[in-house]
């Protein structure tokens, strides 16, 4: 049987944070018995003709002072519709620049408190099993949430003393979609729990069942 096949998206030439050097490396070791992934900064790959033929599309854009253009916005939102599985990614979450796109994501970036240790936990999910409370320094994203979208909270982080949301994930038309907060830089990807999060998300985001 064919591996199926993912697209990851993020910033090679001109990132300002987060490139996505380094990470490709890692989500590609993650996903390697899943899927074959297909790693590129070029955005033409949101077309309607471009994106439809893979399972599962990872976003981590860093597009903060800009957006993508109408005719990749309904590319990623067509094929999500359709069936196809999305993960975005910490700063992927910029994409929501574009309101279409803050609601298929189920929110928008509404900034961050410094980067520093935080205490994560997990609620109740296919895609948190056997993932437990964990540490890691990261970027303690806040979100903007969208209240037409009925989302699963995934993953909370601990900060002043309350909870915040860390991840989520929803239907949306016939496809599935998955927030993931951690992702600051190519560290995160090494913590056990993270690799396994994401792993998980994979499988539930393009409904590959778990025991093959």
């Amino acid at each position: 049987m064919d591996k199926r096949k993912c697209l990851l998206l993020g910033e090679y030439t001109h990132p300002r944070f987060h490139p996505l050097q380094g990470v490709d490396e890692q989500i590609s070791h993650i996903l390697n018995d899943l899927m074959i992934v297909q790693c590129t900064e070029n955005r033409k790959m949101l077309l309607t003709e471009n994106i439809s033929g893979y399972d599962l599309c990872i976003a981590y854009n860093e597009l903060w002072n800009e957006s993508v253009s109408p005719q990749q916005t309904a590319g990623l939102l067509s094929y999500v519709a359709g069936g196809g599985g999305l993960i975005v990614l910490h700063t992927g979450v910029s994409l929501g620049n574009r309101n279409e796109l803050a609601q298929l994501i189920g929110a928008r970036f509404g900034g961050h408190p410094p980067y520093g240790p935080l205490e994560f936990r997990t609620q109740e999910h296919h895609i948190t099993e056997g993932v437990g409370s964990f540490k890691l320094d990261e970027e303690p994203y806040r979100f903007e949430f969208d209240p037409f979208t009925e989302k699963t909270v995934l993953l909370e982080f601990e900060a002043g003393g309350q909870w915040w949301p860390a991840g989520w994930c929803h239907s949306y038309g016939l496809g599935r979609v998955v927030y993931l907060m951690p992702g600051h830089h190519e560290p995160t990807f090494l913590h056990p729990e993270v690799k396994k999060l994401l792993l998980q998300a994979a499988k539930w985001a393009a409904r590959i069942p778990t025991r093959q």
